[in-house]
């Protein structure tokens, strides 16, 4: 007999169909509900520069060039003017002091020279004429005062006689008043010369005084005129390298050209020229550093120019301890000047990503070696990093080259 076979609710294949729906639809629950909605990009690995937070002394530093001069510098400018004559030495010579540089001519100047020369001489002998007629004038004067003593030698004991005699009525009243009258009058006029005498005396020395005083200024005048010439010969002023333009000879050169300078190559130093911008933050002992031939060498600011030109104002520095050997003068080196003391710091690199980001955020590497945008703020920065006040830490990963090409993607996947 048969019997009814009842169909089965749940087979196989049924619940197979039904957990592979279901499976589909918690993956699109998963994706909707948990997946990573963040906007993606596919970046090659190699063409971008990963960098590694640290933690290290960080100093604050600008980068500025500078040009090598010789610590002292002395010019030399024409006294007078005239026509190049002789060249005695070149540019770049080494030179002592007094060595001739080059040598002038100036007709006028001579001939001018010359006249000079003749008028103080002239002056000069007329003034030792009034001094031999002050010293005739006094002679001639003591010569009068001994004639006068002697004829007062003469007349007094005639005097003093015909007093006697007169006193015993001997002689007459007349004989007697014309021997008084001419011993009087001696003894009168003595004292009238030697007064004029005393006056001469103090006169001439005032005089002679005053003379003395000329003929000094005018002796100095008389050389001053004859060295005048020699400022025509343009000398070494020091020691050091000579450097001067293209001179020629017969070429014009007139009062207070500048022929040239000898500089004093013992030592160097090298003016610096920084934007106006750290004016404010540039103070003298500040310390700058810079390489050379391999090795490093420390330079201390001793000038400050405060005149801006440009939107630039410039330093001296100075070497501290040893300068480089073979260093030349005009020579150009770049310098790292410190604006701040060394203190501890989380450092990033610096790099092109900040010119997109303004240090606002940067690429942090995660855990999949791919890279997630983070907000960060920096602080100061020097030649070779930025100082992170927040927002990384020692040992992360970051990509520092330009972030030109990622748009405003959130997540970078590194193949």
């Amino acid at each position: 007999m048969d019997r009814k076979i009842e169909r089965k609710k749940w087979t196989t294949k049924k619940i197979a169909g039904i957990a592979a729906i279901a499976l589909v639809v918690s993956f699109i629950l998963y994706g909707f509900l948990f997946a990573d909605k963040r906007s993606k990009l596919n970046v090659d690995r190699e063409k971008i520069t990963i960098a590694t937070v640290r933690e290290d002394n960080f100093q604050e530093n600008i980068a500025v060039s500078g040009t090598v001069q010789p610590i002292r510098t002395v010019y030399m400018d024409a006294v007078e003017g005239g026509i190049i004559k002789k060249l005695h030495r070149e540019s770049g010579a080494m030179v002592k002091p007094g060595d001739t540089i080059l040598t002038l001519t100036n007709s006028n100047l001579e001939l001018n020279v010359m006249n000079q020369r003749a008028n103080l001489y002239e002056q000069l002998n007329n003034l030792r004429n009034t001094r031999l007629l002050l010293e005739q004038n006094s002679f001639n004067l003591r010569d009068q005062l001994a004639q006068i003593d002697y004829q007062i030698q003469l007349w007094k004991p005639q005097y003093e006689r015909f007093q006697q005699l007169f006193d015993k009525k001997m002689i007459s009243k007349r004989e007697f008043e014309e021997v008084a009258e001419q011993y009087k009058y001696n003894v009168e006029r003595k004292k009238i010369v030697y007064a004029s005498y005393r006056q001469d005396s103090i006169a001439r020395q005032l005089q002679n005084y005053q003379i003395n005083q000329q003929e000094d200024r005018m002796q100095n005048s008389l050389e001053a005129v004859e060295h005048v010439l020699d400022n025509l010969i343009v000398r070494a002023p020091s020691q050091g390298q000579l450097a001067m333009p293209d001179l020629q000879i017969g070429q014009s050169i007139t009062t207070g050209e500048r022929l040239g300078q000898v500089d004093i190559i013992d030592n160097f130093k090298v003016r610096v020229r920084i934007d106006e911008l750290y004016l404010p933050r540039i103070n003298t002992g500040q310390q700058g550093t810079f390489s050379f031939a391999g090795d490093s060498y420390r330079l201390e600011i001793t000038k400050i120019y405060p005149t801006i030109a440009e939107g630039r104002f410039e330093v001296d520095m100075e070497f501290i301890g040893d300068q480089p050997q073979g260093i030349k003068r005009g020579q150009t080196v770049r310098l790292r000047l410190a604006l701040s003391n060394e203190k501890q710091a989380v450092l990033l690199p610096i790099g092109g990503f900040y010119k997109d980001t303004g240090g606002n955020w940067v690429y942090v590497l995660n855990d999949d070696g791919n890279a997630e945008k983070r907000n960060i703020r920096l602080g100061q920065k020097n030649t070779e990093n930025f100082e992170v006040l927040e927002g990384l830490q020692p040992g992360e990963r970051v990509i520092t080259s330009s972030y030109e090409n990622f748009g405003d993607k959130e997540v970078l996947v590194l193949k």
